[in-house]
């Protein structure tokens, strides 16, 4: 009896193990690829190849419409010059984009609104990377277009410093914070936010990969919250990144790691070579 229960119990946990978890996509910048970056194309590439999640920035223009866009100026991503606030909409329409060689496109700076339009009922989610500015606007623009659950809004903040500036209104979106696992108060953040809020997932950066908090991270999930882990540049995973496995083939080393860490979320600037690369391993749908 007691060699037939050990046997079930073996079965059972081979059977855990076999039964993998899923791993959502999130594209930076959507399909920056093949249109360019922040671009209302990329967008709607990324959500057709299949993505979970577009990651997108937020801008505001001079008669305070919120526009995507991710630098302070838009001279690397234009032909124009200058701060997006130098400018009205109107005016930033007459730029035009450029795309990853730097040839001035048709395509042209995408409002918020424009955006959420766009994918509203799609099976995508939309990552709000330097929002904190415009969490009020956001939300204005989210309840308008009737967007609000598909949108996660991110900061790399205390929960007191988010609680002090936004009030209840962190009651009513999803969140995200973004935890610099090389600081020494990481956990001590990690742990603070999930005393106040049940945040959507927690966003983990480090240059360094000997963070107690990626080796268990038990203490996160257990509470639903996910795991985010960047496969972009070395800054933010220690070189576990997406060139690794697509440019040497080593996915030992870059994606495997990060799921492997607790990835349940990745976000990459390679969606299309990690979509093909988790569903071969029935990790994606």
């Amino acid at each position: 009896m007691k060699i037939r229960s050990f046997l079930i119990l073996l079965l059972l946990g081979a059977g855990q193990a076999f039964a993998q978890k899923t791993v959502m996509v999130t594209a930076h910048r959507g399909d920056w690829r093949n249109a360019p970056e922040n671009s209302l194309r990329a967008f709607e590439n990324a959500a057709a190849m299949g993505v979970d999640m577009v990651e997108l920035d937020l801008g505001k223009t001079r008669d305070s419409v919120l526009i995507i866009m991710h630098d302070q100026t838009i001279d690397r991503t234009t032909n124009g010059k200058g701060r997006p606030a130098d400018y009205t909409l109107a005016e930033l329409r007459k730029f035009g984009l450029k795309n990853g060689l730097g040839r001035v496109t048709r395509n042209h700076i995408p409002t918020f609104k424009e955006v959420m339009l766009a994918l509203k009922g799609k099976p995508v989610m939309v990552n709000l990377d330097k929002s904190y500015p415009y969490y009020r606007e956001a939300y204005a623009v989210l309840k308008e277009t009737g967007t609000l659950k598909q949108a996660v809004f991110k900061a790399e903040v205390t929960y007191p410093m988010l609680h002090q500036r936004y009030g209840s209104l962190i009651d009513s979106i999803t969140y995200m914070p973004v935890v610099n696992l090389d600081k020494a108060d990481a956990r001590a953040n990690i742990k603070d936010y999930l005393q106040h809020m049940k945040p959507w997932a927690f966003e983990l950066n480090f240059k360094s990969d000997t963070s107690s908090v990626l080796k268990d991270n038990k203490f996160i999930t257990r509470t639903g919250a996910r795991v985010w882990l960047n496969a972009l540049w070395t800054s933010l995973n220690a070189g576990h990144e997406d060139d690794l496995a697509v440019e040497d083939g080593n996915t030992k080393d870059s994606w495997d790691w990060l799921i492997n860490h607790g990835a349940a979320v990745i976000q990459t600037d390679r969606p299309k070579e990690l979509l093909q690369y988790l569903r071969s391993k029935h990790l994606h749908k």
